[in-house]
């Protein structure tokens, strides 16, 4: 992510100021940043632990957002019939009886 950053905006002063204390201070980091390795997954595979559906095996795709450049959405899902796509579907149910709750509060006020 840093590095791309540093590619969109290359003349930041900031940036270029944080990279090169990181690279005085860092010998991992100076070694890193000169292999210029830059891998930013726009799809793919991840497992999550959640503390109360426990683990969670979704893939990933990111889109960048043009109309608001410097932003990323990444949407997670989960293969149909599998314990993560159950699992989101009960985070999911808990997000809405939370929202739901709020609209009834906001009525009764």
């Amino acid at each position: 992510m840093l590095r791309s950053e540093a590619g969109s905006n290359p003349h930041d002063k900031q940036l270029i100021e944080l990279i090169g204390e990181l690279s005085t201070r860092s010998e991992d980091f100076r070694t890193r940043w000169a292999a210029h390795n830059v891998r930013f997954h726009r799809t793919g595979h991840k497992k999550l632990h959640h503390p109360v559906v426990g683990d969670l095996d979704l893939d990933f795709e990111a889109m960048e957002l043009p109309a608001h450049p410097g932003l990323t959405l990444i949407v997670y899902t989960a293969p149909a019939d599998t314990r993560a796509a159950d699992g989101l579907r009960l985070l999911g149910s808990w997000a809405a009886t939370a929202e739901q709750s709020g609209e009834l509060k906001a009525l009764r006020s």
